[in-house]
C-alpha cells in the first residue's frame, strides 16, 4: 500500500523527470556534429520562390530545352510530356473541376518558377542538381510551351519566368501570413 509520504515522494519524482527531458534538450551540444558554415547553408538554400528573387543567371528557350528533355526527361516523363510512366507533365486545361482532374504544370501549377525550382533541385531523378542554369531554364521553357504557355521561342530567364502568368495561377487560397509572401 501506498501512504500519503511515498505518493508525495512519487509525485515530486515525476516532476522533476518531466522537467528534466526539456532542460536536457536545451544543453548546448552532444558533441556529435558542427555547425554549418555559410558556405553550406548558401549551397543548400537554393529554393526558388514564386517572385523569383533567387533565380541563377542564364536562359533557355522551348527550341534549346527540347534536347535536354528528350535526354534527360522523356525516359520517365515521355516524349511529349504526356505518356508517363511517371507524372504526366503537360494538358489537363479545364480538368480541374472534373471527377477526373489531370494536375500538371499547365492545369495545376500556380506559378512558373516552380518548374525552375523543382526540376534543379530534383530533376533528373537519377541526377539531381546536375543541370545548368541555362539546360533548366531550356527545360522549364519547353514545358511552358508544351502546355501552351509561351511561345517556342520566347527566352525564359530570371526576368521572364517570374512574368509568366500560369493558367490556375489565383486557383489557390492566399496565404493569410503577411510575413511569408508579402504582397
Amino acid at each position: 500500500m501506498s501512504t500519503p509520504r511515498a505518493a508525495a515522494v512519487g509525485a515530486v519524482l515525476a516532476t522533476c523527470a518531466a522537467l528534466a527531458g526539456p532542460a536536457l534538450a536545451q544543453l548546448p551540444s552532444y558533441g556529435v556534429g558542427r555547425p554549418p558554415t555559410p558556405e553550406e547553408i548558401k549551397a543548400w538554400d537554393i529554393a526558388v520562390g514564386p517572385d523569383g528573387a533567387e533565380l541563377p543567371p542564364g536562359e533557355g528557350t522551348a527550341v534549346s530545352g527540347k534536347p535536354v528533355y528528350d535526354a534527360k526527361c522523356a525516359a520517365c516523363h515521355g516524349a511529349t510530356g504526356r505518356e508517363g510512366p511517371q507524372d504526366v507533365l503537360v494538358g489537363g486545361q479545364g480538368s480541374l473541376a472534373t471527377t477526373k482532374p489531370l494536375k500538371t504544370i499547365g492545369s495545376y501549377w500556380p506559378y512558373a518558377t516552380t518548374i525552375y525550382d523543382y526540376v534543379y533541385r530534383a530533376m533528373p531523378f537519377t541526377q539531381p542538381e546536375s543541370l545548368t542554369a541555362d539546360e533548366v531554364y531550356g527545360v522549364t521553357a519547353y514545358l511552358l510551351y508544351l502546355n501552351g504557355i509561351i511561345g517556342e521561342q520566347d527566352v525564359i530567364d530570371r526576368r521572364t519566368l517570374p512574368r509568366v502568368q500560369m493558367p490556375n495561377r489565383h486557383g489557390f487560397v492566399p496565404d493569410p501570413r503577411p510575413e511569408r509572401f508579402p504582397r
